[in-house]
């Protein structure tokens, strides 16, 4: 009776202790170029991601892009300079909708930077096309366009649900449609490595507030990987506090309105599976106090006790 006991203590605590070294497995390491959601130019929102121990990145957004490697390498987080990290390390771009402050850095650096391919829904690779990367505005580094096309960037439409290879990496992505400002669309991209995931959002608004339903069908989609904790992190905006005005939200989120979008998630995950998931707060707008109102604010909301993190330019993450 006692050898049966002690060997069924040996396997539970055997299962412990692979549970535990799963969770504290880092699969992915997110490098942040930018993370403001307007105002300062050398602060906006851009994300450097890679499996760990892999130096092959995709860009999330590319608001920023020069002076948010530089920081990085000054943190110890790249190494080499910053042309080698331009043209060498960052694999491809994902880009989440056309906005300036997620494309600012792509359109600017583009002269310097190597053959690559833009991800994105078709809607957003035609405004690349149509309004930026033409001899009008700027030189057409795209694969489509106005002539002559210098065939740098190779635009890559992408299938909302569709899983698809991101090229020169190990990952695979895929896109998930959001409402930005109805009937305005911004992105969703969950991204693969192996059978681990990430989600990064680019803006989005609460589906009660945008009187759409985008949020709540990629929720269903990635509540099973909560559930069985394949999903390492979700990275998603928080614009503005609270206070905000609902007509003056033009689309993004407050700590009220995600803590509710991260209860429906909850709800399809089950309460306990959100208990420590790292939630990367983006695209805070820098004005006033706004920061530490909206890092106030979350907390005191956050009954589903999730992991929050601000993250800083330049300073390495690890999931």
């Amino acid at each position: 009776m006692k050898t049966w006991i002690y060997s069924l203590l040996t396997i539970l605590l055997l299962q412990h202790a692979t549970i535990l070294s799963a969770q504290q497995t880092k699969t992915f390491k997110v490098i942040p170029l930018g993370v403001l959601g307007g105002i300062d130019e050398s602060n906006l929102s851009a994300y450097m991601l890679a499996p760990a121990g892999f130096s092959d990145y995709v860009c999330l957004d590319a608001g920023t892009l020069h002076y948010g490697i530089k920081k990085a390498i000054e943190n110890n987080a790249l190494n080499g300079d910053v042309d080698e990290v331009l043209k060498k390390s960052i694999k491809g771009y994902l880009i989440s909708h056309p906005h300036l402050d997620h494309v600012a850095g792509l359109i600017i650096n583009s002269p310097d930077d190597v053959n690559k391919n833009i991800y994105g829904l078709p809607s957003c690779l035609d405004v690349l096309r149509d309004n930026y990367f033409t001899w009008k505005s700027w030189a057409n580094f795209g694969s489509e366009g106005d002539k002559p096309i210098l065939n740098k960037y190779h635009y890559t439409p992408l299938t909302p649900g569709a899983e698809t290879p991101i090229a020169s990496t190990t990952m695979s992505v895929q896109a998930f449609v959001l409402s930005h400002g109805n009937p305005y669309q911004s992105t969703a991209f969950l991204v693969k490595s192996g059978d681990s995931y990430l989600l990064y959002l680019g803006d989005t608004g609460a589906d009660q507030i945008e009187k759409s339903n985008k949020l709540q069908i990629l929720w269903q989609e990635v509540a099973p990987l909560v559930k069985s904790k394949k999903l390492k992190a979700i990275m998603i905006e928080v614009s503005y506090p609270d206070e905000q005005p609902e007509k003056q939200l033009f689309g993004h989120l407050t700590p009220k309105l995600l803590m509710h979008e991260m209860d429906v998630l909850g709800k399809l995950s089950g309460i306990q599976a959100m208990k420590g998931l790292p939630v990367v707060i983006t695209h805070i707008k820098p004005s006033g106090h706004h920061e530490a109102q909206i890092k106030q604010e979350l907390g005191n909301a956050n009954s589903l006790q999730l992991k929050l993190i601000i993250p800083e330019q330049g300073k390495l993450l690890e999931f």
